[in-house]
């Protein structure tokens, strides 16, 4: 079941500091606008709920955070007192004149009005160093994926999402949510952690659960560090791109075996045939009938290279 959108909003509970009760509904203030469908919105009036994610996202005073689908703030408030400037886009004109308020209260602030999707995120300044959001489903994974792939400096998310998405980010090879999103999320991030979110925390009440998930960019390829773990770090900018494509293209057809969703795929002068293919997957060591969904993160890479195609980096970092 698809939710097309959310803003995130808040519901007043005893407890917690100034700006968290600012968080949830104020009565002081006029009426939410109410939720319209083609935006899909669908407000976080859990007030308990809403300060576990503020903390969880751990906006730090350094931090300069995007947040798309501000509605009327009450998301944007507390980060308002933890980081040092929030771009907030929303996309619903009815809260313009409640976010122009915020902003002439809040200089840390910078309101944009429109789809942030269609905006240039790159030229923000200064640039993002978080994504904290509650986003809707049509643009979650858009959205995730051109932060990771355009945002160098963003190094966190924090966002609210549909638990069947939340569930395919960091889903295991050989799962039936493994797909193109998971292997290419987890080349460049790390999962922190993930908070289950149940529909009676909205309103209006989504038909299916949430999550709140964090997680974290890995060390750039650059650095040439490693994590904890012994992930090796992640394609540079230009790799990522190539594995993008390469990923993509085989699952495409994720039930198709990759010598043949793989045959025909072009870049930077590499052309590779079913010949190609098999030959690579035999020095892995793996089945010619291996299909997308059978290979980790860390072997897509391999296989890249094992293909001559371009990847930016010695190494990828795995499942997490």
């Amino acid at each position: 079941m698809k939710v097309a959108g959310r803003s995130t909003g808040g519901a007043r509970r005893p407890g917690g500091s100034h700006a968290d009760a600012q968080a949830a509904d104020d009565r002081s203030r006029p009426p939410r606008p109410h939720a319209l469908h083609r935006y899909g919105q669908n407000h976080l009036v859990d007030g308990n709920i809403l300060r576990a994610i503020v903390r969880q996202a751990a906006v730090g005073p350094d931090d300069v955070v995007l947040e798309v689908g501000a509605a009327d703030g009450q998301l944007t408030r507390p980060l308002l007192e933890r980081a040092r400037l929030v771009h907030a886009f929303e996309i619903d004109h009815r809260y313009a004149s409640r976010l122009s308020k915020l902003a002439a209260e809040h200089p840390n602030l910078a309101v944009h009005s429109g789809d942030a999707l269609k905006q240039d995120l790159a030229a923000l300044d200064p640039p993002p160093t978080a994504l904290v959001a509650n986003l809707a489903y049509n643009i979650a994974i858009p959205l995730i994926m051109t932060t990771i792939a355009g945002l160098p400096q963003l190094s966190r998310w924090a966002v609210m999402v549909q638990k069947e998405l939340g569930d395919r980010l960091f889903a295991k090879p050989s799962t039936k949510a493994y797909a193109a999103v998971s292997v290419l999320v987890q080349l460049a991030c790390r999962r922190e952690e993930v908070r289950a979110v149940p529909p009676a925390a909205f309103r209006p009440q989504p038909r299916v659960d949430s999550s709140f998930i964090t997680f974290v960019r890995r060390a750039s390829a650059a650095a040439g560090t490693t994590s904890a773990a012994g992930d090796a770090p992640p394609p540079t900018a230009a790799g990522y791109a190539a594995m993008d494509q390469l990923v993509r293209t085989a699952f495409g057809q994720r039930r198709k075996v990759l010598t043949n969703t793989l045959a025909g795929a072009a870049r930077a002068g590499v052309n590779l045939s079913r010949d190609d293919v098999k030959r690579a997957l035999d020095e892995l060591g793996l089945s010619p009938a291996a299909r997308p969904e059978e290979l980790a993160p860390r072997q897509w890479v391999a296989l890249a290279r094992a293909l001559g195609w371009p990847t930016g980096a010695t190494e990828a970092g795995g499942h997490s």
